[in-house]
Formats: C-alpha cells, sequence, structure tokens
C-alpha cells in the first residue's frame, strides 16, 4: 500500500513544482489538486466453483471542470484509493495538455486476472458497472471510462452492455464507454492510438536539432538505439511504429527479463519466439537477461518504459545510460529519479503528455457515438471528387497526363483510420510545441512545463464557471 501512496506523493510533488511558476492564487491551486471524487465500491461475486468472493474496486473523478470526466480502468491486485487518485489527477493535466475538454478520472478493481476465469470476470466486470451506474459514475455526459492496464475491449463492450440494460436505452448509450471493438461502436486506430502517440511525442522532439545537439545526439529518429520495457498494448505498437520509421530496438524488456542485440531486434520474430514459447528469453541470435530491472540499464539512445510506475528510482537512475526517456507508461519515473536524470542532463517526455494519445482517440470515439456517423462518411466522396477536378484542370494547364497511380491514390481516399491517426498525429505535435514553448518561457524541464501548461488551462476553466473571482 505505501507504494502507491508514493505514487500519489510524487504527483503532488509535481504539481507543487509547477505551481511555483504560476501566478495563480493558493485556494485556486489547491481547488485544481483536489480529487473531487472518490467512490469505493465492495460487492460479492459467485465464483465458478459456487464460493462467494468479496471484490473491492474505486472510481476517483479528479476534476469537473470539463465534462464528461474520463479515465481508464484497470484490473490489478496493486489497485488502492491513492493509486486511482494519483492516475484520475494525471489524466486531468494529461487532457489540458493534449486540449481534450475532458476532467481526469480513474477507476481499478484489485484483483489478479490470473485469479479468476474469463466468465469471473464477465460477472465482476458487470457488478462494478451495475454499481457506477447505481451512483451515477458513468455516463457519456458524467463519467467515460476506457481500457487500461489489465482490461482490453472486450470488458468495455460488458461495460456497454451493462449500462444499456440500466439506462433504459439511451439514444447515447455507446459514449458511456470507449476502446469499444470497432463493431461495438468503437473506432479504427483506437488500438494503437496509445502506442502510436508515443511514436509521435518522441519523433516530434527528435526534430529539435538544438536539443539533439545538447544531448549528443543527431536530428531525427532515424538510427536512434532505442529500449522498450513492456510489449503489451502500448509498447507494442509504439515499438512497431519506431521500428517501422527507421529506430533501431537494441532491447525488448518483459516481465521475465529481457533480449538485447547492439545490431537491432526484429520485433516480430521475438513476439513470435514468445508466442511459442511463453516468454521472449532465449531468443535467437540476442542476449537474455533474467532480471528485467537491470535491462532498464542497457546502452541506448532512447528508453521507453511502458509498463508501470516506479521504475526508475533514486536505486537506478545513475545507471541509466538513456539520453531520453520517454514515459510510455504512467509514473515510470519517481520524482527522485526525475531530479537526478534532469541534472545530468537527460531528456525525460513526460507522461501527461507523451501517453495522452489514447485519450486523444477515446475523446474521437466519443464524438463519433454522440455524432452516430463513423468520421469521413460524409465529405469523402465530395473530396475525390474535388480531387479529381483539380488534378483535370492541372493537365489542362500543363498539357501533361498524370499517371493513373495518381488518380488510384486520390481516389482511394480517407478512411475513418486515416483519419484518425492524422487527428492524433496533429494533437501530439500542436501539444509538443506549447510545452516547449512554456519551458522555454520559465526556463524549466517539460514534466515541469507540461505541468504548468495544464494548471493554468483547468484555472482558466474553473475561473469561467465562476467558482473563483
Amino acid at each position: 500500500m505505501k507504494y502507491q501512496a508514493d505514487f500519489l506523493e510524487q504527483v503532488d510533488r509535481y504539481f507543487e513544482k509547477a505551481a511555483t511558476h504560476t501566478k495563480l492564487q493558493r485556494g485556486v491551486l489547491d481547488r485544481i489538486k483536489a480529487c473531487s471524487s472518490v467512490y469505493k465500491i465492495t460487492f460479492p461475486v459467485r465464483l465458478d466453483t459456487g464460493e462467494i468472493d468479496m471484490i473491492e474496486a474505486w472510481r476517483a473523478e479528479h476534476s469537473h471542470h470539463r465534462l464528461p470526466v474520463k479515465g481508464g480502468i484497470r484490473y490489478a491486485p496493486s489497485v488502492c484509493e491513492d493509486e486511482i487518485v494519483a492516475l484520475a489527477s494525471l489524466m486531468t493535466f494529461k487532457c489540458a495538455v493534449v486540449d481534450v475538454p475532458f476532467g481526469g478520472a480513474k477507476g481499478g478493481i484489485k484483483i489478479d486476472r490470473r485469479d479468476y476465469s474469463s466468465a469471473e470476470i464477465e460477472r465482476i466486470t458487470r457488478r462494478y458497472t451495475f454499481e457506477l451506474t447505481k451512483k451515477n459514475f458513468i455516463g457519456p455526459a458524467v463519467d467515460v471510462p476506457a481500457p487500461d492496464y489489465g482490461t482490453g475491449p472486450q470488458e468495455m463492450t460488458w461495460i456497454l452492455d451493462t449500462y444499456r440494460a440500466c439506462s433504459g436505452g439511451d439514444l447515447d448509450s455507446a459514449g458511456c464507454v470507449t476502446g469499444k471493438p470497432t463493431s461495438q461502436d468503437g473506432i479504427y486506430g483506437r488500438k494503437e492510438a496509445t502506442g502510436r502517440g508515443v511514436f509521435f511525442g518522441i519523433r516530434e522532439a527528435c526534430k529539435r536539432a538544438d536539443e539533439m545537439r545538447k544531448l549528443g545526439l543527431t536530428p531525427g529518429i532515424e538510427g536512434k538505439r532505442v529500449v522498450i520495457q513492456g510489449l503489451g498494448n502500448v509498447g507494442y505498437h509504439a515499438a512497431r511504429c519506431i521500428e517501422e520509421n527507421g529506430a533501431r530496438l537494441v532491447g525488448l524488456i518483459e516481465i521475465e527479463g529481457a533480449v538485447f542485440n547492439p545490431e537491432g531486434l526484429v520485433l516480430e520474430d521475438v513476439m513470435e519466439h514468445r508466442h511459442a514459447t511463453g516468454s521472449i528469453l532465449g531468443f535467437k541470435d540476442a542476449g537474455s537477461i533474467n532480471e528485467s530491472g537491470k535491462a532498464l540499464e542497457l546502452d541506448c539512445d532512447i528508453l521507453v518504459p511502458a509498463a508501470l510506475e516506479n521504475q526508475i528510482t533514486r536505486k537506478n537512475a545513475g545507471r541509466i545510460k538513456a539520453k531520453i526517456i520517454a514515459e510510455a507508461a504512467n509514473g515510470p519515473v519517481t520524482a527522485e529519479a526525475d531530479e537526478i536524470l534532469t541534472a545530468s542532463g537527460r531528456m525525460i517526455l513526460p507522461d501527461i503528455y507523451l501517453n495522452a494519445g489514447g485519450v486523444t482517440v477515446s475523446y474521437f470515439e466519443w464524438l463519433k457515438n454522440l455524432f452516430h456517423v463513423r468520421f469521413g462518411r460524409m465529405q469523402k466522396r465530395f473530396d475525390l471528387l474535388t480531387h479529381r477536378t483539380m488534378l483535370k484542370a492541372v493537365e489542362e494547364m500543363t498539357g501533361k497526363k498524370l499517371g493513373q497511380e495518381v488518380y488510384d491514390f486520390l481516389e482511394s481516399g480517407g478512411n475513418e483510420e486515416d483519419l484518425v491517426n492524422s487527428g492524433l498525429e496533429e494533437t501530439m505535435i500542436l501539444a509538443f510545441c506549447d510545452i516547449q514553448e512554456t519551458g522555454m518561457r520559465h526556463g524549466v524541464d517539460l514534466r515541469t512545463a507540461s505541468f504548468i501548461y495544464a494548471i493554468e488551462k483547468v484555472a482558466v476553466s474553473i475561473k469561467e464557471l465562476g467558482i473563483f473571482p
């Protein structure tokens, strides 16, 4: 329990450090920092054996300055109230950083999935949803959950089905949860969104020639040596995008250990080996490290912790060799480690910016559910006609016939996933520019700049609501 309480203390430390760079009154800062609502639930579930198990769960709504509030639901034995409040706080600031109009929330159920059957997980998920519905802690205009550690599209489908049964057929009920399968009003590109957003953020940072020179690196992501911790949904898709864009995966870390090769690893080959053997260890043409924590110290240019919080602490921060630490997980670097790494000249891409791709595309999914129309449906054919007219005009003006491949490319148009990825890329680029500008204005690191930027945006919303003069 103390382990997770420390996580909340670290979020508060980041907040207070950033708060000193604002001109906001203490009362306003206290209002922004405080968690508005926490709901603890204890409920019984019948196991397949017929026995009854008591389940503990939480839902925290950190800030109601924008509605609905938004945040994932995690299933893990480490879940506790302090952890959920800390994650809800981060969600408030994360949404503000990427300009998504949600307040922050988070939920969690204290279970180890390995101890329960699929049928038992379904019963737990549905009962949790029922309890949230009773207290108005879920709904498309109130509180919109999403997947997190230990959950995925299947759990979101059960949540949607249960909410629909309890809400009496609300027309906008699909918007009560995001991260759903596309067959259940989900959106194309959501599964890859967080990992893809991590890539966009890293790529944007690597474009800054001045910053790269300070780190002793050349601009661009091509050729960078990358180590990734965690091959779940976020880590895997981040690794795939990074690999596809010319970086070299020199280390991959999972709970059982790590594999490394300075010449580079092929992600899909490692994943096939893991599928066949149940572990990444023993992969051909690679060294193995049995202790996953030691693998964080591998020599590389970019380290991407994409697992859980508190992975880099004051105990191992001094041995980290990476020049860029890209926080794909929530809170993987402790406050003490952050100070050590920043003082040594490392660049830390903070979680409240870097892993905001998930909530960004969740926002797109929520909009799709409220408007009841998929992206691109209304304008695609109009865009194709416009493009075709322009191409014919170019041919007439130049007297040159354009190739059929040009027409084929434009006539294929952008599908929903293309539009989602385009919106995600634009969001991550603009957010990085805003953070960097804030950092330069205040002379602070990117994490502090992110919190300053987020705090000031939340403060504007609160003042406009008339809560403070």
